[in-house]
């Protein structure tokens, strides 16, 4: 007797949530690559940067969206607008909050009614259930419940590997049949220079202070590949950390060269074992001011259909 031949299934699916709730933590969890920025830190997340998981059965593209926030700049408008673009455009919607809500906050009440509005199949993820007690948790949930007929509610730790599976098992369930989009190979729709500059972008984050990190753009101006004199591929790497100002330069910069020294040694090594090659890489620090209003660069971080 034949063994029954599974039915493939394809979707894409949408991972929304306030600013720092772990999407990013989430996304690099399920995809099992490091595909987005992660530092703990809001509005980490920018664009919406796409992960892409090859299971035996499935094909599921994940979009990681930038944190819901209320924009100040017109960068900002973009990275929301990027958000709530993607819900009509997803097959299951991932929506994550925080354990520790009380009730249901004004940013997750605004995503909620995004969610409403295009009427998608949507599972809760519920993140950082280590910080609360049941009690407080299963209330979260019956909240919740009561606004959406979720598909499912998953109560999770975005730093555990035992909820991957868990997530996973539940998204295909809820998707229809279709062909792979991506090569099975792929696991992110970026390209190298996207993800050099995420990176670069990433260890500048973590390492600066609180006010500078959101005023900074990280452009690579040139990526090369060559041989060595061992013949080992490596890139070489040469990209541009812009600032809104002449005193965050500095502070980029560092007593002797040091913090820049420490981002570009950090992100090196980060690219090396993403990258799989060797890495030659070269920074530098330029003042523009009004890069955040600046519509061919804010552009860039519209949502690509």
């Amino acid at each position: 007797m034949k063994s029954e031949v599974k039915e493939f299934k394809s979707g894409f699916v949408t991972l929304i949530g306030r600013t720092n709730v772990g999407k990013s933590t989430l996304l690099n969890l399920l995809v099992g690559e490091k595909v987005s920025a992660i530092a703990n830190k809001v509005q980490t997340t920018r664009t919406a940067i796409k992960g892409i998981v090859n299971r035996e059965n499935s094909q599921i593209i994940f979009t990681d969206t930038p944190g819901i926030h209320k924009p100040k700049t017109k960068l900002n408008e973009t990275m929301v607008e990027t958000s709530f673009t993607s819900i009509p455009d997803s097959d299951v919607v991932l929506f994550l909050i925080e354990a520790t809500s009380k009730e249901i906050g004004k940013g997750d009440t605004i995503i909620l009614e995004k969610i409403k509005e295009a009427n998608r199949k949507t599972i809760l993820v519920i993140n950082k259930i280590d910080l609360v007690k049941r009690e407080s948790l299963l209330h979260l949930i019956d909240v919740y419940r009561k606004e959406y007929d979720f598909e499912a509610v998953i109560p999770i730790s975005a730093i555990n590997q035992k909820y991957k599976e868990i997530i996973l098992e539940e998204i295909e369930k809820n998707l229809k049949s279709g062909p792979a989009y991506y090569d099975i190979e792929e696991y992110t729709d970026q390209t190298l220079r996207q993800l050099a500059e995420e990176t670069i972008r990433e260890k500048a984050l973590k390492l600066l202070q609180d006010e500078v990190p959101h005023g900074i753009y990280v452009e690579v101006e040139k990526m090369q590949p060559r041989k060595n004199k061992q013949s080992e591929e490596i890139y070489d790497i040469e990209a541009i950390i812009y600032c809104l100002r002449e005193s965050h330069k500095g502070i980029i910069i560092g007593k002797k060269g040091e913090m820049l020294k420490r981002i570009g040694r950090s992100a090196r090594i980060d690219m090396e074992e993403n990258f799989g090659v060797k890495i030659n890489l070269k920074t530098w620090v330029k003042v523009k001011e009004d890069w955040q209003s600046n519509d061919s660069i804010v552009n860039k971080f519209k949502l690509n259909r």
